[in-house]
């Protein structure tokens, strides 16, 4: 199980009212997830899912996502991590809380930038779960993991904005239920100030102009773990009260927006590493190759040590993210969030290899919900940025770091000896040069 951390007494109980509805609800339901997921298709509201949002939000575990900041009823990234984490052992779970994404980013976008009439109008019926959305940023024809290349028109038309675009990955675009975009695209693509050129609208999913292409496989599965979509934009007119916070300020909603996101899917994988470690754990004991048990092979224990390992390291440096982003702010503990956003899909993705390996054959169905697991774990080394741009960042918060730092305080110098450096090491040393080999010097 999970090592537990310490939270408030509100935070503890709920995690264990979601351990307990884990339990009885969503693991013996799974099957017929998965079932509907296949045979009713992307397009589709899956019934399994809807049955059980109503007796969560019954049990009160409904929107748990709510960030303290900006909610009476809300949690802290520390209390709420954990419970992410429990959510995270099943693709079924965290729908059924209200607290899957991009609604959650939808939601905390509204409730931070958007007017009283935006949230009225949109964001109540998301909390509710009346509705669904969808997040429209990465394009197919530009490298979207530098957000600057996104080439979506904004355009101002009187009263009305024209938006042109083609977007994909766009999560939730073929749910039923999806009534609303937040779009991200260029408004001012001349502005010298590059990060000010990008504006997000609030774009009606039945606005002319508006379609839905396509649902895309993520690894070969439509629907799960991703309804993600290609969807075009054509000429599509929205009113200007639809502009998010205002114009040019796109990367600005993007940081407050993404933060919480990227803590709450590595929450997400550790729960998912967690279950997969223990199927891990349970396989072994039970299979005998060549007789001999898995679990007393060395390559066998030493997969089960690292994974032990590697989701505590991920779990101590998501709930240091968490804990910076409570006290000192999202901007502050940027690095320590790229960090994570490294860390967490990479170990998920390895134990989840490791897993398939020891399942053999079983491990390559949705049996043991193995196939599904890779494909997520895979699509989250891309998904809020590749890893190689957090790298980067990171890379580039810590060389940064320590132009204020004097190397003699902290020891850290990379200066080139001096020749009296040199010439003293030379001497005092255990083999210093015979007098014959010293240098003749002219006057």
């Amino acid at each position: 199980m999970a090592v537990k951390t310490k939270a408030s007494a509100r935070a503890q109980s709920l995690a264990t009212k979601l351990e307990d509805f884990m339990a009885t609800y969503v693991y013996t339901n799974e099957r017929s997830f998965f079932l509907e997921a296949e045979t009713l298709g992307p397009w589709a509201l899956n019934p399994t899912v809807e049955r059980l949002k109503a007796i969560a939000r019954d049990a009160g575990l409904w929107n748990l996502f709510l960030p303290a900041k900006l909610s009476p009823d809300g949690l802290t990234n520390v209390e709420y991590a954990p419970l992410c984490e429990i959510m995270g052992r099943s693709f079924l779970a965290p729908e059924i809380f209200n607290c899957n994404a991009p609604d959650t980013g939808n939601m905390e976008t509204i409730l931070r930038y958007g007017t009283h009439e935006q949230q009225r109008q949109w964001l109540d019926p998301l909390l509710a779960g009346d509705i669904r959305s969808a997040f429209a940023m990465t394009e197919p024809e530009a490298a979207s993991s530098d957000a600057t290349n996104i080439g979506a028109s904004i355009v101002r038309d009187g009263d009305d904005y024209v938006i042109k675009a083609r977007k994909w990955y766009t999560t939730n675009a073929t749910h039923p239920r999806c009534e609303i975009f937040i779009l991200m695209g260029k408004s001012d693509p001349e502005n010298p100030e590059i990060h000010k050129r990008q504006s997000m609208i609030l774009v009606p999913r039945d606005t002319l102009g508006v379609e839905v292409l396509r649902s895309l496989p993520v690894m070969g599965f439509y629907g799960v773990p991703d309804r993600a979509s290609e969807v075009l934009f054509n000429n599509v007119r929205v009113p200007v009260s639809n502009m998010l916070l205002g114009e040019g300020r796109g990367f600005e909603i993007a940081q407050g927006r993404l933060g919480p996101g990227r803590i709450h899917h590595c929450m997400r994988l550790i729960g998912l590493s967690e279950r997969v470690l223990e199927r891990m754990c349970r396989r072994a004991a039970m299979r005998t190759p060549f007789g001999v048990p898995l679990s007393t092979q060395t390559v066998t224990m030493e997969r089960i040590a690292e994974s032990r390992i590697m989701i505590d390291q991920a779990r101590l440096l998501t709930m240091r993210a968490a804990h910076l982003m409570d006290t000192v702010g999202n901007k502050a503990a940027r690095q320590e969030i790229a960090a994570i956003k490294v860390a967490a899909p990479v170990m998920a993705q390895q134990i989840v290899d490791w897993a398939i390996q020891m399942f053999g054959g079983g491990g390559t169905n949705n049996d043991h919900m193995l196939a599904y697991a890779f494909a997520m774990t895979r699509l989250l080394r891309l998904a809020d940025g590749p890893d190689e741009v957090h790298r980067n960042q990171i890379a580039k918060l810590e060389m940064r770091k320590y132009r204020d730092i004097d190397p003699l305080r902290s020891g850290g110098s990379a200066d080139v000896l001096t020749l009296d450096e040199v010439r003293r090491v030379a001497t005092e040393g255990p083999w210093p040069p015979p007098a014959r080999s010293t240098a003749r010097v002219l006057a």
